[in-house]
């Protein structure tokens, strides 16, 4: 084993692990090591989410999706335009089936308000103008500052900074165990460190556990699977289409986005699968593969907002439970305009056993040398740049 003696290590180069790196190079601090268990960044969430940079309009007062959400969407903006790493500005609509959908619309509007973000409820002729090919029951919510980037464009641009900075990342080197109160092995490494900062996404709680923390949580995992608008489609979108959420759940459903190549795409799902890396139907199953089963089937039979996910979600492996999604957001889409893709990710979703219930925001476990972020989910890429700062600030300096 080789031997490290660092002032700071970091698990995990994901958004979140390169972010921090990021933050504390700086603060001038030099001797930060950043281990990750892949051959490259951007292998999983981080590199496969759709890029939508979040304007802050879900998230409960006071949360801490909200208090990063706006301004890691202006930070990350000016950190892609300092790299030049393309933003598609298009703004973003949330669309209503129904009248039932109407006070849930107003509920966000208010809490997007609250929060900062600036939103604005529309007429349906107003949102013909912005998105003509939306539809909507009478009213629409419009969100100027959300938008898109390619995720692993922004993921190379931010390992390439982190590393002209002086930040070392050691790449093929996963999180294996405390060795004691200051020393971690990863990969081939015996890493002593004054602070260590677990940034490792699905695999976090892994670690928070084996330091003796969070046992009350661990992370499930559900899959999101995207389809693509057909070039040949006559249906064009402007921009992001959403519909209105449950907001019992940290999902959004399915929607439409526009990625920075005018690609349009449609998705995520948000299916409970059974392994971290679930992404084939073989691909990512493992002995945890049966723990992940019992835990789903406790929690379908305890929440009901989870039940609904089970049920329902999966259904979209099948391609008319996709379209029937999508066609409620759009004018004239045809089932023959949709062409599946590979684009596939995993979601690693926090849930608290004791209450049953899966958690809304991001959370911090820590002792006297370690820091750990779990559930750095949507949206964490969007908060990523000022999350950062705040991790920083209140547990590393």
């Amino acid at each position: 084993m080789k031997k490290i003696e660092t002032e700071y290590c970091i698990i995990g180069a994901g958004v979140v692990g390169l972010a921090v790196a990021r933050e504390l190079s700086l603060k001038k601090k030099k001797k930060i090591i950043v281990c990750e268990k892949e051959e490259h960044v951007g292998m999983h969430a981080s590199g496969r989410n759709s890029g939508v940079l979040h304007a802050g309009i879900y998230y409960t007062a006071g949360s801490m999706k909200a208090s990063t959400c706006i301004e890691g969407n202006r930070l990350m903006k000016s950190f892609c335009k300092s790299k030049g790493v393309p933003v598609r500005e298009t703004g973003k609509v949330i669309v209503a089936k129904n009248s039932s959908e109407l006070q849930t619309l107003s509920m966000l509007e208010q809490r997007a308000k609250h929060n900062g973000v600036e939103v604005k409820l529309i007429n349906a002729k107003k949102l013909s103008d912005i998105e003509p090919c939306a539809k909507t029951y009478q009213e629409a919510l419009f969100s100027p500052h959300t938008a898109v980037v390619d995720p692993k464009v922004v993921m190379q641009a931010l390992y390439e900074d982190c590393t002209q900075r002086g930040v070392n990342v050691l790449f093929n080197t996963p999180f294996t165990h405390f060795e004691n109160e200051n020393t971690v092995i990863a990969g081939d490494y015996t890493i002593q460190f004054d602070k260590l900062i677990n940034c490792a996404g699905a695999y976090s709680d892994i670690v928070a556990h084996d330091r003796g923390l969070a046992h009350n949580v661990t992370l499930i995992p559900f899959k999101g699977i995207y389809t693509k608008l057909k070039k040949s489609s006559s249906l064009k979108v402007n921009g992001n289409i959403y519909p209105v959420p449950d907001i019992r759940n940290p999902f959004l459903g399915v929607h439409f986005t526009v990625n920075p190549y005018g690609d349009v795409y449609i998705g995520p799902t948000a299916m409970p699968v059974f392994g971290r890396e679930h992404y084939g139907l073989l691909q990512g199953l493992g002995i945890e593969s049966i723990n992940i089963v019992l835990k789903d089937a406790l929690l379908f039979f305890a929440n009901r907002s989870f039940r609904s996910v089970a049920i329902e979600e999966p259904k979209k492996y099948i391609p008319y439970y996709f379209y029937r999604d999508a066609k409620d957001l759009v004018w004239k889409l045809l089932y023959s305009d949709i062409e599946k893709t590979t684009k596939a990710g995993i979601r690693p979703q926090l849930v608290d056993w004791a209450k049953k219930e899966l958690v809304m925001d991001f959370c911090i476990y820590h002792d006297a040398h370690t820091v750990h972020v779990l559930n750095a989910i949507s949206p964490a890429f969007t908060s990523s740049l000022y999350f950062a700062q705040l991790i920083v600030d209140r547990y590393c300096m």
